[in-house]
């Protein structure tokens, strides 16, 4: 089935995490497109989102994929995680959000799902929110388990390709 891929980035508030998942799931299934909402502050920039949606749906046109929802493999490649639980560390969150949510889907569909999330966030773009910074250092150390030694042998500004390191190993990590 041939998918169209969208992205949008922006600022969310959620009081309820529950009812904004609900709310994104129900967009999702009157529009029948997938989407996956990611907090843009644990993406270490635009390369890290677009490997690990591929690594995604390659592993789902391959069968390979582990979870059943392509949303929830987008998320586990994108935390670099093999486990399911595990990838939700790099889900959106209670309160405060830089979100990025990825979307497939026919165009069509895309067009209207995206026109019912404009209505929800604060649109930004995703060129400033998925760019590495040194604000998000430290969320993406912890959650990628970057150590000091990896730094110090590969340096500060190859932290990025770190991370898309982790995304692409995601398969072989236990």
């Amino acid at each position: 089935m041939q998918r169209e891929i969208q992205v949008i980035c922006g600022n969310v508030s959620i009081p309820n995490l529950s009812g904004f998942l609900k709310t994104i799931g129900s967009i999702a299934s009157e529009n029948e497109v997938i989407i996956q909402g990611l907090n843009a502050d644990l993406i270490a920039g635009d390369r890290h989102l677009h490997f690990a949606v591929g690594k995604a749906l390659r592993a789902i046109a391959a069968g390979r994929n582990i979870a059943k929802d392509p949303g929830i493999e987008i998320m586990r490649y994108a935390s670099g995680e093999r486990q399911i639980e595990r990838s939700f560390s790099i889900g959106l969150h209670k309160g405060e959000n830089n979100a990025v949510f990825v979307l497939l889907g026919k165009m069509d569909n895309l067009l209207l799902a995206l026109s019912a999330l404009k209505e929800l966030i604060s649109e930004k773009p995703c060129s400033e929110l998925l760019a590495y910074s040194n604000s998000k250092r430290q969320g993406i150390l912890s959650v990628f388990g970057i150590t000091d030694a990896e730094i110090e042998a590969s340096g500060e500004e190859h932290i990025p390709e770190l991370v898309i390191e982790r995304v692409a190993l995601a398969d072989f990590v236990k």
